[in-house]
């Protein structure tokens, strides 16, 4: 593959050792970009979707310097309970007087003029609707992966967030992780020489929606949850999993509407926001693609995506261990990183000692992505991850699922976000689906 090999700039290493991987609890307060109040400094978050990310989420940016967590949305009451209760112990035991709402409807909470970013972690398959409705009520938006559920969503979304001016940033916090930072790194400063081949593991794509139909709990608004999903979707507890105050019990697993085609991208999109991207940023493919698509075997589980250089990237495994992670093959030599693997074949390709490694909590909060979208907002510049960049990767990832789904392979035009030689336009169909009344973009 011929590419003009460099080093990443200075906003592509934001979140590098040099800032420590625990940066959201030490870092200082940055310079504000924000005005009209006493404390023009301060940014305020509202959070939509209290669920288990949201709560990882929440405990990193309650800890940035110059940020306030003051309002939490979710359409299941316990939720938003349970949200209050973490957010007023923090505040209390930090000496603070800060005030905190909870609404069962986004519009409510993304109306609050005193807030100033929002923070989404709801189901994929409302991350566009919500993100646009923020974006156009003049809030900045943390948006969780994958970007959006649909490509044509991906493509109103960015669109949005360019008109509005808004700072938009993605939770692919893989981009902010020194391994990840120094693999990518290597391979684009040409330390592999040409590369080949990419295995970048995630597991299978999504099944059919299987579960059996349950009792709803009292509290939950299923409609609400379901938004522009159609209504013959039945609540099953694996899509919301059940939590407890009294006794505290929060989740004991991830949300299962991930795994259904109906409601989730299966590992397809949510592990492969995470190594698909890493590896499109090492293959200097962030805001295009692959123009070939298609299953690997049989169709079930593996797929395999041909850049225009010839470079050739799988879902397969790397390793016996089956490992969530990327390798990258090149013609002097291979990096494969994971979030707790690093290896190279050569030892002048291995990642220095970083300094606060075996910091303690969630992967969210080990790694500074949250201080770069706090920073980007501040300074009114592009986080990180851009919205350019989330959608091109959340699109390797569908057009991976379309091609499993049709079991057939698809040709594709990055620079049109097309299908060539869809000649029944099955393909094209599956770009967006048609939102159940009265929901719409």
């Amino acid at each position: 593959m011929k590419r003009t090999s460099r080093s990443l700039n200075r906003r592509e290493f934001l979140g590098s050792a040099a800032l420590g991987l625990a940066g959201t609890m030490i870092i200082p307060a940055i310079g504000s970009g924000c005005t009209g109040r006493k404390n023009p400094g301060l940014i305020r978050l509202g959070f939509i979707g209290l669920g288990r990310q949201a709560i990882y989420l929440m405990e990193g940016f309650i800890r940035i310097p110059g940020v306030e967590v003051v309002a939490g949305c979710d359409v299941y009451a316990i939720k938003r309970t349970r949200f209050q209760n973490r957010v007023n112990e923090f505040y209390t035991e930090a000496g603070r007087k800060v005030k905190i709402n909870t609404y069962e409807r986004y519009d409510d909470l993304i109306g609050r003029k005193d807030i100033d970013a929002i923070v989404i972690a709801v189901p994929d398959h409302a991350h566009a609707m919500i993100a646009i409705a923020a974006l156009r009520a003049g809030k900045d938006v943390y948006l969780e992966k994958p970007m959006t559920f649909t490509v044509y969503e991906g493509q109103l979304l960015r669109k949005t967030v360019r008109e509005t001016g808004r700072i938009l940033g993605v939770g692919s916090q893989q981009r902010s992780d020194p391994s990840f930072i120094h693999a990518v790194n290597m391979v684009r400063s040409g330390a592999l020489g040409t590369i080949t081949l990419v295995n970048a593991h995630v597991g299978p794509p999504p099944k059919p929606y299987d579960l059996p139909a349950e009792m709803l709990p009292e509290g939950l608004n299923w409609d609400l949850w379901l938004g522009p999903l159609p209504e013959s979707i039945h609540f099953n507890n694996q899509l919301n999993p059940p939590i407890s105050l009294d006794p505290p019990r929060d989740e004991e697993f991830w949300a299962g509407w991930r795994w259904y085609r109906e409601t989730g991208g299966g590992f397809t999109t949510d592990w492969g926001a995470h190594m698909f991207d890493i590896a499109q940023w090492g293959l200097g493919m962030d805001g295009s693609g692959p123009v070939e698509i298609s299953p690997l075997g049989d169709g079930s589980e593996y797929i395999k995506w041909i850049y225009a250089s010839g470079t050739v990237m799988t879902s397969e495994p790397f390793d016996e261990k089956k490992t969530k992670g990327v390798k990258f093959w090149g013609e002097k030599g291979w990096i494969e990183v994971s979030r707790d693997h690093y290896s190279a074949s050569d030892p002048a390709l291995i990642l220095p000692p970083v300094a606060g490694g075996d910091a303690a909590g969630p992967y969210e909060t080990k790694i500074p992505h949250q201080l770069d979208f706090v920073e980007a907002v501040r300074r009114r510049t592009d986080p990180v991850v851009p919205v350019e960049t989330g959608h091109s990767t959340c699109t390797v990832c569908t057009l991976g699922n379309i091609a499993i789904m049709l079991n057939r392979t698809l040709r594709w035009d990055p620079a049109t976000e097309t299908f060539t030689g869809d000649t029944d336009g099955s393909a094209t169909a599956m770009l967006h689906y048609s939102y159940r009344e009265p929901y719409k973009l």
